[in-house]
């Protein structure tokens, strides 16, 4: 009895590990807000018919925002804590959904680092592994 039970978990093991998808990873740079910058003040000026003209100044400078770079791919279990599909510019001078997506991944060890990847299908809550390789397994 006991050779069935260590070949039904092997067959079981085995099939298990057919379910799991590998799929290529790459680091990304975490998300950038930008917000507009502040209005510049107006100035009113009185003129002698009693009347007030106001004069937007202009502004003293531009935000210029600049993503940072993406660190290294760092090994791991984690959990996808957001997807964000990425798009492409398209021909027209629209965009388009590719099959790229940006994955936010909170790992075990509370960092966060994002991934990009055509993974599919993920979704946010599940467990996956980061190899040192540049794969991501799902699900763990």
């Amino acid at each position: 009895m006991p050779r069935i039970a260590v070949l039904a978990s092997s067959i079981a093991l085995a099939f298990l590990a057919g379910c799991a998808s590998e799929s290529k990873v790459t680091p990304a740079p975490a998300p950038v807000v930008v917000t507009p910058a502040p209005a510049a003040p107006a100035v009113v000026v009185p003129q002698a018919n009693g009347q007030a003209v106001v004069v937007p100044q202009p502004s003293a400078s531009a935000a210029v925002v600049i993503p940072p770079a993406p660190g290294p791919l760092r090994a791991g279990f984690g959990r996808v804590e957001s997807i964000t599909p990425i798009p492409v510019a398209a021909a027209g001078g629209g965009t388009v959904n590719s099959a790229n997506r940006r994955i936010g991944l909170r790992m075990d060890d509370g960092s966060l680092q994002y991934l990009d990847t055509t993974a599919s299908p993920l979704s946010v809550g599940d467990r996956v592994e980061i190899t040192s390789d540049g794969k991501m397994r799902y699900p763990v």
